[in-house]
C-alpha cells in the first residue's frame, strides 16, 4: 500500500506559522529606548510633556507641538540618532530683539527651536552691543561700556574662547559678514566691528589675522566638513536685524542652516549650532531667544536662567578647555540641554 503524501501547501503553511511565532517572541523580548532625551543606543527617546528637573537642577519641558501622542501612555516619542558627542560649536548672533519678538517674527528660526531646543530664560549681560560680544568671547565685559572700535584704541587684555581653543590644539574661526578683509579693526559699510569680538583681543591679534575671516570662507568649510571646534558667525547690519527686519535675518539664517544640515559636520552628529541675540531692545529685561540645534535635541524647552556667560562656558565644554572669567561659575548650557560631550 502506498503511503499518503502531505500536500506541499500544507507543509509551507506550517513553516510560516512557526516563523511568525518566533518573530513575535523576539519582538516582545527586545529592549526599549532609554528615554533619557539624549538619543539612546536603541535610537528612541521618550520625553514627558510636563516640567521635569535634571540632575543638574535645570528645569526643562517638552514642546510637543509636532509630536505624536502614544495613546497607551502620557508620553511622546521621537526617533533620533545615537548620542554622538558634540565636538564643534557654531554660534550665530543677531541683534537687539527680545524673546517674544524673535518668536513672533522669525518663523523658520522658531520652528527650528521647537524641533530641537531653546531657552526661555536666557539673558544678555548689559547694553549696548559690544560688552555682550566680549562676554560671549571671554566671560567678561572687560568694563567696556561703548561700541568703540579697536582702531580707536579700545582693546582688551587676556584670552578669548577662540585663542584658548587654538592653544589647546583645536581649531577656531569667526566668519564675519561684509568684512572687507581678515580681522578688520574698523567698521565699513554693513560690517560692524562692534559685533566681531576677536579683533578687540590685542594679545591674540596674530591669531585673529589668520582665523577671523570674511563670511565667504564659511560655505567651503561647511561643504568640506572642516568647520572649527569653536566658531562664530557674525551677520552684517542687515542680516542680523539691526538695520533690517527680523524676517530678513530669519531668511538669511535659514539659507545657512539648510546648507549646514546638508554638510558632513552636521550629518556626523558632532556639530551643535546655537543662535542667540546679543541684547534685546530694552523692552523685555534683556531676555532673548536662544536656540540649540543638535540631533540629540527633540522638542526641548529649557526654563533655567542662563546668560552669555553660559555660552562662554559651552565653548569651553565643547573644546575641553578651562572656562574663562565668569563662565567658570555660570550655569552649564551643556547640562541644561543635556548635550552629549566627549
Amino acid at each position: 500500500m502506498r503511503r499518503a503524501r502531505t500536500p506541499r501547501r500544507t507543509l509551507l503553511t506550517g513553516v510560516l506559522g512557526v516563523l511568525s511565532i518566533l518573530t513575535a517572541v523576539v519582538a516582545c523580548s527586545s529592549p526599549s529606548g532609554s528615554g533619557d532625551g539624549q538619543g539612546a543606543t536603541s535610537g528612541v527617546v521618550t520625553t514627558t510633556s510636563t516640567t521635569s528637573s535634571t540632575s543638574s537642577g535645570a528645569s526643562t519641558t517638552t514642546d510637543t507641538t509636532s509630536t505624536t501622542t502614544d495613546t497607551a501612555s502620557t508620553t511622546t516619542t521621537a526617533t533620533v540618532p545615537g548620542a554622538v558627542p558634540v565636538t564643534k560649536l557654531l554660534v550665530f548672533v543677531v541683534e537687539n530683539h527680545s524673546l517674544a519678538q524673535m518668536r513672533a517674527q522669525m518663523p523658520y528660526t522658531y520652528r527650528l527651536a521647537k524641533n530641537y531646543g531653546y531657552a526661555t530664560g536666557y539673558f544678555g549681560i548689559r547694553h549696548p552691543s559690544l560688552p555682550n560680544y566680549l562676554a560671549i568671547a571671554s566671560g567678561s565685559t572687560h568694563a567696556v561700556t561703548t561700541n568703540a572700535a579697536p582702531a580707536d584704541n579700545v582693546t582688551v587684555r587676556g584670552a578669548s574662547v577662540f585663542g584658548r581653543a587654538i592653544a589647546a590644539g583645536r581649531a577656531a574661526a569667526v566668519y564675519a559678514d561684509a568684512m572687507p578683509g581678515r580681522c578688520a579693526l574698523q567698521p565699513k559699510g554693513r560690517y560692524a566691528v562692534k559685533h566681531n569680538p576677536w579683533p578687540y583681543f590685542a594679545q591674540e591679534r596674530s591669531l585673529c589675522r589668520q582665523h577671523d575671516l570674511p563670511v565667504t570662507a564659511l560655505g567651503p568649510a561647511v561643504d568640506a566638513g572642516t568647520l572649527p571646534h569653536a566658531g562664530m558667525v557674525v551677520p552684517d547690519l542687515c542680516h542680523d536685524a539691526h538695520d533690517c527686519s527680523l524676517a530678513t535675518a530669519d531668511r538669511w539664517f535659514r539659507t545657512w542652516m539648510t546648507r549646514i544640515q546638508a554638510g558632513p559636520d552636521w550629518r556626523s552628529g558632532h556639530l551643535a549650532v546655537v543662535l542667540t541675540a546679543d541684547e534685546d531692545d530694552k523692552s523685555a529685561g534683556n531676555r532673548v531667544l536662544t536656540v540649540v540645534a543638535h540631533p540629540s535635541q527633540r522638542h526641548r524647552v529649557v526654563t533655567q536662567r542662563l546668560d552669555h556667560y553660559s555660552l562662554t562656558r559651552l565653548y569651553a565644554e565643547v573644546t575641553g578647555t578651562t572656562p574663562l572669567g565668569r563662565a567658570a561659575k555660570a550655569p552649564s548650557m551643556a547640562k541644561a540641554f543635556q548635550l552629549p560631550l566627549p
